[in-house]
């Protein structure tokens, strides 16, 4: 079959690789129909991700049709039209349990590694390097899909792959974020980064019953989607001091909730911004926090900062003077995926949403080393890629 590799540091190649092929009784094998590129690929795509390997078939936003099923797969049929998760749970453990699907405890087969990063493992996930499992990806014609008894859901027919794909991740990624914020009627919300993620937060949002979305960035298409498609106000942060206009646009309280959906390459002005790109490059920090120190500096006292951006490792200059003193909440976390998928297909089928207004790139998977660097560098207002085996 043919499949999107990561050959290192800022290459991909789409070529011929072998199929894949059922390894455990809970196993299915899905046909790929769509799969897309992700904002957190890009962590991979420009090196910043350890333990990625030659060859390591990317992508962790895919659907299909289920062409094969092991024998302790019952709920799954072949012909099935399913999303599947980005994260892979086992349905068994303590922490699928709780219902903390993304720190599952059985689904990491390299959890030793992880250990040695993080203190404890999460669950293993699709295509995300061989820490987190070492698990070939969705950018593909084939993927087999472990533990898929609790993982992939099921689409109803008639309903375009366009408007479920983000199923996968970044929509109930976006929700739980939105989730985190714990918004109460009336609120504010500040959302730094309006990337796919950052645009479905504030439909999110709003559905959540926040009454004003703020968007902070400095690409000026992403900018305009927010006020157009989302309805919030924006920031320019290339124009304006980030923390002084939120100030003043929220009578010098600031937002009842303030959102990180930027992640570890987030981007800043002026000293630090190069001080911070600097150590990142040398790999004396593996993450560059510009986002995040913001949103816990702008959040109102008592507030809660949300972070659904990706962060790999450690970071420098992190305000948790401002966190401690001011009683924010901090509230993290991969996207516990089962939570969520179900509630937000009904309000996919009601009308509620419509996800796929993000997707501007569509292209066969051949092209996927276009792709990411059309994404990468933001050409051609790209905002979502999306490729079709």
């Amino acid at each position: 079959m043919k499949a999107t590799s990561w050959m290192g540091r800022n290459s991909v190649e789409v070529s011929e690789v072998p199929d894949p092929k059922i390894l455990n009784s809970r196993d299915a094998i899905v046909q790929i129909t769509s799969t897309a590129i992700c904002g957190s690929d890009l962590h991979l795509y420009d090196g910043y991700v350890p333990t990625m390997q030659k060859g390591d078939i990317l992508g962790h936003e895919f659907m299909g049709e289920v062409v094969e099923v092991g024998r302790g797969v019952s709920n799954l049929r072949i012909g099935d039209r399913v999303v599947v998760p980005f994260t892979i749970s086992c349905g068994n453990c303590w922490s699928c349990s709780q219902g903390l699907f993304s720190v599952c405890e059985n689904s990491n087969p390299n959890a030793k590694i992880a250990e040695e990063l993080l203190g404890h493992s999460p669950a293993g996930a699709f295509g995300f390097s061989h820490m987190l499992g070492g698990y070939p990806g969705g950018q593909a014609e084939y993927a087999r899909v472990p533990f898929a008894d609790v993982g992939p859901i099921k689409i109803p027919d008639g309903i375009p792959d366009e408007q479920v794909l983000f199923l996968s991740d970044i929509f109930p990624t976006a929700w739980m974020a939105a989730e985190n914020c714990n918004i109460q009627p009336g609120d504010t919300v500040a959302i730094w980064g309006c990337g796919p993620v950052g645009q479905l937060a504030i439909k999110s949002a709003y559905l959540l019953g926040a009454e004003r979305v703020i968007a902070i960035d400095r690409v000026e298409y992403r900018l305009r989607m927010a006020r157009e498609q989302g309805g919030a106000e924006t920031i320019n942060y290339d124009e304006n001091d980030v923390l002084d206009v939120l100030k003043e646009m929220t009578g010098g309280r600031g937002p009842d909730s303030t959102m990180d959906a930027v992640g570890m390459e987030a981007h800043d002005t002026g000293v630090a911004g190069a001080f911070d790109r600097v150590k990142q490059a040398v790999r004396s920090e593996s993450d560059r926090p510009t986002a995040l120190r913001q949103a816990i500096m702008a959040c109102r006292s008592g507030g809660t900062v949300s972070v659904p951006g990706v962060y790999g490792g450690f970071v420098d200059k992190f305000p948790l003077g401002s966190l401690m003193n001011r009683g924010l909440t901090l509230k993290t976390g991969q996207t516990h995926m089962q939570r969520y998928t179900h509630p937000l297909l009904e309000k996919i089928q009601n009308g509620d949403i419509d996800p796929s207004f993000i997707i501007s790139h569509p292209m066969p998977l051949a092209d996927a080393r276009k792709g990411y660097e059309t994404f990468k560098n933001k050409e051609d207002e790209c905002m979502k890629v999306v490729l079709k085996p």
